[in-house]
């Protein structure tokens, strides 16, 4: 019986794996997340990993991708089972507001979080929240 590796991915990989900017990373990523597929390796990640690669895809200064790219790359990942991230389901949905709403990353966890309670109300100045429906934004 083969046994299953547990380990953590940081975000450097990730983006190795969806800009290419780098051949070899590239293929050494693909080659890691090809173990995941096949349930060799179990990859964790905080959900702070993909807000970072949110972040780095985004930027003007590094990458500059539209957030539909960004959500559909990153949604691809977050669809293998052996790629355990931290509040997976929040995350996959958080990726749509982003891409969606045109809001901040950060900011579509914290409401797709806030939808989940029953009182769905949020503390807030940021008038972002106003754009998503069921949101009560209330401000202290």
């Amino acid at each position: 019986m083969v046994k299953v590796l547990n380990s953590y991915i940081d975000t450097d990989v990730i983006i190795r794996l969806l800009t290419g900017d780098d051949e070899q990373k590239r293929k050494d990523a693909k080659a890691l997340f090809e173990r995941v597929e096949q349930g060799d390796l179990i990859l964790y990640a905080p959900d702070t990993v993909i807000a970072d690669a949110v972040f780095v895809l985004s930027s003007p200064n590094l990458y500059d991708l539209p957030r539909s790219q960004i959500r559909d790359l990153l949604q691809i990942l977050l669809h293998y089972p052996n790629f355990k991230v931290e509040n997976k389901q929040a995350v996959i949905k958080a990726l749509d507001l982003y891409a969606d709403k045109n809001i901040d990353f950060g900011d579509a966890m914290l409401a797709v979080l806030t939808l989940e309670t029953p009182e769905k109300i949020i503390y807030s100045y940021d008038h972002d929240f106003d754009k998503i429906s069921g949101i009560k934004r209330k401000e202290p």
